[in-house]
């Protein structure tokens, strides 16, 4: 009787004796997936051969992944991120027709139960900032409008945060508000110009960074939630196609399609209008819903 007949473990039979053992697993997909992983596992020890003081090292480094982790800090989620096996796992799961606008990440910022605006409100509680408006249509992949969709919108500040992380100094809900389309689908709104900024560094995930050489900061953009009855909700961003980050986002969270013109605008006239002073930006950007799935 040979090794892997018997269950002894050997370096050669390592992956087949250990999913041997999941033969009493209490579901056919959670079997599946460990005998996935388990494999995919012993294969990169196999060729990078680690030493013992290594395989610590990395054990120690997902021990203190954990450690982070707090009820408003998800360090684990971050490593995903910077992995890009979070922007893998949601384009996996958010496979458009075509002609419909491509998702991105949530990101950990949103807030629910953010409050309902009228059409063309100031999202920026705290007038600080370079003055934005945002527009375009939204519409189905007939290319007629949907009416009565909700656009969640939230953005950071135009020094790089977002009001749930200066609590005390940006007022609450600022740069946020959800929006509802009329009859011909278009929006807009009112904000200031969005600015880069890093994801949490000061962790495991962020030390990890710097040992690759790699930096923490994600380009600017605006978050948007996009509901429609009769459609597939998206999740999405738009970028500034001008940011110094736009092709090194620390989470590989921007898409071609997802980047906005931002055009500094002089026009006194439509600028009282909109209650400005002086030059501020243009953002036009349509999105396209996909049908819900039957």
């Amino acid at each position: 009787m040979g090794a892997e007949e018997n269950g002894y473990f050997t370096e050669e039979n390592s992956v087949d004796v250990v999913i041997s053992r999941n033969g009493g697993a209490k579901s056919e997909r959670l079997k599946v997936i460990m005998e996935v992983v388990t494999r995919k596992l012993h294969e990169a020890v196999k060729e990078l051969e680690p030493t013992q003081e290594e395989w610590m090292d990395a054990i120690l480094f997902l021990t203190r992944t954990g450690h982070t982790c707090t009820d408003w800090r998800q360090e684990f989620i971050l490593l995903s991120d910077v992995l890009g096996v979070s922007m893998l796992v949601d384009a996996i799961n958010n496979r458009k027709p075509t002609g419909a606008s491509e998702s991105t990440v949530l990101g950990p910022f949103h807030v629910a139960d953010a409050p309902e605006l009228p059409m063309g409100a100031n999202i920026c509680l705290d007038h600080k900032g370079e003055d934005m408006v945002i527009g375009g249509r939204i519409l189905g992949t007939d290319g007629e409008p949907v009416a009565n969709a909700a656009l969640d919108v939230w953005q950071a500040n135009d020094e790089g945060f977002y009001d749930v992380q200066q609590q005390g100094i940006q007022p609450d809900f600022n740069l946020r508000g959800v929006f509802r389309t009329g009859e011909d689908g278009r929006y807009w709104f009112r904000a200031v110009k969005p600015k880069y900024y890093p994801i949490p560094d000061d962790g495991p995930v962020g030390q990890m960074l710097g040992a690759l050489g790699r930096h923490p900061y994600r380009p600017a953009h605006l978050h948007y939630i996009i509901k429609a009855a009769g459609f597939e909700t998206l999740v999405t961003h738009i970028f500034d196609p001008n940011d110094p980050y736009i092709h090194s986002d620390a989470v590989f969270g921007v898409k071609e399609s997802l980047l906005a013109e931002f055009k500094l605008t002089e026009d006194p006239a439509r600028a009282r209008e909109l209650g400005f002073e002086g030059k501020f930006w243009q953002v036009e950007h349509d999105f396209v819903l996909a049908p819900a799935k039957s």
